[in-house]
C-alpha cells in the first residue's frame, strides 16, 4: 500500500486556493446549493449554509423542509431559501421536491446534512446523479446511505464526488463492522474512494481523506471539541463552497479538512478544550484563510 501522505503547512503552501480578483462579483465567486435539513433539527442546515459563506462562496442558496424554511431565511438574510414540502415526518419529500433546476444553476451542491431519513436522501441523490450537471458535489450525512444504491452512477462522474462520512458511516458504505474499519482506517478510506470513485474524507481525531487513484493523506491538527454536533455539518459547507471556488475536488477536501482543524484550534484557545460550538468555528473561518493565504 502507498504510504499516507501527511497534510500540512508545505502541501498547502504548494496547492493554494484560488483567489477571486478585486473586481469579481459574487457569482464569479460560486455558487452552492445546500439540500438537507428536517423539523428535528431544523438548524443544522443553517450551520452547513453559514459555512459555505463563511468559507468565499459568493451566493448560498438553502433547499430545506418548508416549516423551517422561513425561519432560517429570516436568520441567514445572505442568502435565498428554497421552500420543499415534507413528509409526515418532517423530512424533505424527495417525489415532490423540485431541485434538479437549482442544481443546474449551482457551482456546487451539498446533499444530505441534518437529514435523518436515509430513504428520501436516496431519492434526491439518485435524481442529481441521473442528470448531466456539471455541478460538483458533496454528499454527507443521510445522503452517504444512498451512495451504495447509485456506486455506478457516482463512480461514473466526471469530477469526483466529496464524501464526508464518520466511522459508522463509513462501515456502511463498506458494508463491514465499525471494528474492522478501526483494524485499518487507511484501507478503509481508500477502499471506499476506490469502491465510489469519490474523494473520502474519514472523519476523526486523525482525519483520513483519500482519493480514488489510492492516495491517502493525513490530517491530525484537529481537537476532541470538534467532535460535537454540527461540527461535521460545518466541514460540509466549507468543501462546497471551495469547490464552487474553482478547487478540484481533493484540494477542496484537503483545505476543508484543514480550515475545519484549524477553526477548532481557534476556538479550544479562545473558548475552551471541550464546549465549543459547531457555530462558534463559523467566524474563525475567514481569519485562518486569511492567515493560510
Amino acid at each position: 500500500m502507498a504510504d499516507q501522505i501527511v497534510l500540512d503547512g508545505e502541501w498547502l503552501r504548494a496547492h493554494p486556493l484560488l483567489q477571486p480578483a478585486e473586481e469579481s462579483d459574487k457569482n464569479a465567486r460560486g455558487r452552492v446549493l445546500v439540500v438537507g435539513g428536517c423539523t428535528t433539527v431544523p438548524g443544522g442546515v443553517r450551520l452547513t449554509a453559514e459555512a459555505a459563506l463563511r468559507a468565499g462562496a459568493g451566493k448560498v442558496r438553502i433547499a430545506t423542509v418548508e416549516q423551517a424554511a422561513m425561519l432560517i431565511g429570516v436568520a441567514l438574510p445572505e442568502m435565498a431559501v428554497l421552500p420543499l414540502a415534507s413528509d409526515a415526518a418532517g423530512e424533505i419529500d424527495a417525489a415532490r421536491a423540485d431541485i434538479l433546476v437549482h442544481v443546474e444553476r449551482c457551482d456546487a451542491a451539498v446533499i444530505g446534512p441534518a437529514m435523518g431519513c436515509g430513504t428520501q436522501a436516496a431519492m434526491l441523490v439518485g435524481a442529481v446523479l441521473g442528470m448531466p450537471s456539471a455541478s460538483a458535489l458533496v454528499l454527507d450525512a443521510a445522503a452517504l446511505m444512498a451512495v451504495c444504491d447509485h456506486a455506478a452512477k457516482l463512480a461514473a462522474r466526471t469530477s469526483p464526488a466529496v464524501l464526508t462520512p464518520h466511522l459508522g458511516e463509513i462501515a456502511a458504505l463498506l458494508q463491514c463492522s465499525a471494528d474492522e474499519v478501526e483494524q485499518n482506517r487507511a484501507r478503509a478510506t481508500r477502499l471506499c474512494a476506490e469502491r465510489f470513485g469519490a474523494v473520502v474524507v474519514l472523519k476523526g481525531a486523525v482525519s483520513l481523506i483519500a482519493t480514488p487513484d489510492s492516495s491517502v493523506f493525513t490530517y491530525s491538527g484537529g481537537n476532541v471539541g470538534l467532535a460535537t454536533g454540527g461540527s461535521g455539518d460545518v466541514l460540509a459547507g466549507i468543501t462546497a463552497a471551495l469547490l464552487a471556488r474553482g478547487a478540484d475536488p481533493l484540494q477542496a477536501a484537503l483545505w476543508a479538512v484543514w480550515l475545519h482543524g484549524e477553526a477548532g484550534r481557534r476556538c479550544a484557545e479562545a473558548i475552551g478544550p471541550i464546549g465549543y460550538l459547531a457555530s462558534e468555528l463559523l467566524g474563525f473561518i475567514p481569519r485562518v484563510m486569511q492567515r493560510a493565504g
